[in-house]
C-alpha cells in the first residue's frame, strides 16, 4: 500500500519541509537527532497539523491543506509503537493486546489474534503482567497492540532506543518478520545505521527537516556524497548474498554475491536463503595485486570506481566489483603509494572475523534468522 506524504511546517525555528513516497515495505526515517524524523512520524499520526501539504495511505487522504482536509487521529486506524513501551501496567499481555483490537471495527478486523501472536512469539506472555516483562518482551506486545487495531500503516519511533544490545537482538528479528509479512506500510524512526540497513527497505535521509535523499538502503547508505550526513564511522557497502554451504569441519558459512565467494562464523539458516551483509568501510583492506598467503578469507576483484576525499588524510574508495560496490576507507598516503584512480584494477580485503552479527539481516522474504545465529 503506498504511503505519500508532502509536507511544510513551521515549528519555532525549525522548518519541516518533507517529501516522499513509499509503496510498503519497511521505510526507514533516518538522520541526526534534531533532523525532523519525529515530526514527521507525529504529523502522519495526526499528533501535529501542518501548514501545508498532503498526506494519503492508499486511497484514503488524512491531510490536505489545500481541501481543508484533516482526519483527526483517532480516526486516522495509526498504529503507533513508541520508545517506550506504554503498556498499561493494571493490564494483563493478553487484556494489553484485546485493548488494541477494540479501536478497529468488526468489519474492518484484518489481524487474526492468534497469528500476531504466534508472529511475535508471546504466546507464553498472555497471562503475565507487563512490570514481570523484559524490555524487549514489552516491545513485542506492544507491537502486537497496534497491529491489531488493523492500522493502515505503523510507526514506530526509536522502538529499540531503551533497550541494551542483549535485548534489541532478542526483537531485530520479529521486525524482521513483520516486515516481511505485513502489507502495510511500516515507517521506522531510527539513527542507528545498523537497524536500518538491516531493516530497511527503504531509506528517507533527513537532515535539518528536509529530505536530502530517498531510496533503496543499499543504493543510499552507500553513496560516498552522503556519508558526512550517514555517519562516517560506521558507513559502508550493503552486498545481497546466497548462502551457498556450510562448511561443518571449520565452521563456516559461504555465501556467493555478485562481487564474490564470501565466508563467515557459520549461520543457522538454510542453504539458498538471502542474506544482506553490510560491510564497513574502515575493515575492508585494498591491494593492486591479488594476495597471497593472508589471513583475510574474502577477496573481491574490482576497479576503483569513485573517490572521495575529506576533510584531513582519510579518503573514502567505492570499488565496483562485478556490479556490486564495495567502500574502502583508507589514508591519502596508502591511496597515492598505490597509484589509485577510476578505473584502476583493485582487489578488496575484507576479514571474516569483521562481518559480525549487527552486520547481517535475516533471510530476506523468509523465515528472520533465528537466536541461534548469535552463537555463530
Amino acid at each position: 500500500m503506498r504511503l505519500a506524504v508532502k509536507i511544510r511546517h513551521r515549528l519555532g525555528n525549525f522548518l519541516l519541509d518533507a517529501d516522499f513516497e513509499t509503496s510498503g515495505g519497511l521505510v526507514a526515517l533516518f538522520g541526526r537527532s534534531g533532523s525532523g524524523k519525529t515530526s514527521i512520524v507525529n504529523t502522519i499520526a495526526g499528533l501535529i497539523r501542518p501548514e501545508h501539504g498532503r498526506i494519503s495511505i492508499g486511497d484514503v487522504t488524512l491531510v490536505d491543506t489545500e481541501r481543508n482536509v484533516f482526519v483527526p487521529c483517532h480516526r486516522r486506524r495509526i498504529g503507533y509503537v513508541f520508545q517506550e513501551s506504554r503498556l498499561f501496567p493494571h493490564l494483563t499481555v493478553r487484556q494489553n493486546l484485546l485493548y488494541g483490537r477494540w479501536f478497529a471495527p468488526k468489519s474492518e478486523r484484518r489481524e487474526d489474534f492468534d497469528a500476531v501472536v504466534e508472529l511475535l512469539g508471546i504466546g507464553g506472555l498472555l497471562e503475565r503482567w507487563p512490570a514481570g516483562l523484559s524490555g524487549g518482551e514489552k516491545q513485542r506486545v506492544a507491537i502486537g497492540r497496534a497491529l491489531l487495531s488493523s492500522p493502515r500503516a505503523l510507526l514506530m519511533d526509536e522502538p529499540l532506543a531503551s533497550l541494551d544490545e542483549a535485548r534489541k537482538e532478542e526483537i531485530l528479528p520479529y521486525i524482521e518478520r513483520l516486515r516481511d509479512h505485513s502489507r502495510m506500510p511500516i515507517v521506522y524512526v531510527s539513527h542507528s545505521i545498523a537497524e536500518v540497513t538491516r531493516l530497511a527497505s527503504t531509506v528517507v535521509l533527513l537532515s535539518e527537516g528536509k529530505v536530502v535523499a530517498v531510496g533503496p538502503v543499499s543504493d543510499v547508505m552507500q553513496r560516498l556524497d552522503l556519508f558526512p550526513l550517514t555517519g562516517r564511522a560506521e558507513a559502508g557497502a550493503i552486498i545481497e548474498a546466497v548462502v551457498e554451504r556450510h562448511d561443518t569441519e571449520f565452521g563456516l558459512t559461504e555465501l556467493c554475491s555478485r562481487a564474490g565467494r564470501w565466508r563467515l562464523a557459520r549461520l543457522e539458516v538454510p542453504v539458498g536463503a538471502r542474506i544482506r551483509l553490510r560491510v564497513r568501510a574502515r575493515d575492508v583492506i585494498l591491494a593492486r595485486s591479488q594476495p597471497s598467503d593472508v589471513s583475510a578469507l574474502n577477496v573481491m576483484a574490482g576497479t576503483v570506481a569513485e573517490i572521495r576525499h575529506g576533510d584531513g588524510p582519510i579518503v573514502d574508495v567505492r570499488v565496483n566489483c562485478n556490479g556490486e560496490n564495495i567502500i574502502a576507507r583508507i589514508t591519502r598516503y596508502s591511496l597515492e603509494r598505490l597509484s589509485l584512480a577510476p578505473g584502476a584494477p583493485v582487489f578488496a580485503l575484507i576479514k571474516t572475523v569483521a562481518l559480525d552479527r549487527r552486520s547481517l539481516s535475516g533471510p530476506i522474504d523468509e523465515e528472520p534468522l533465528g537466536a541461534d545465529l548469535d552463537d555463530a
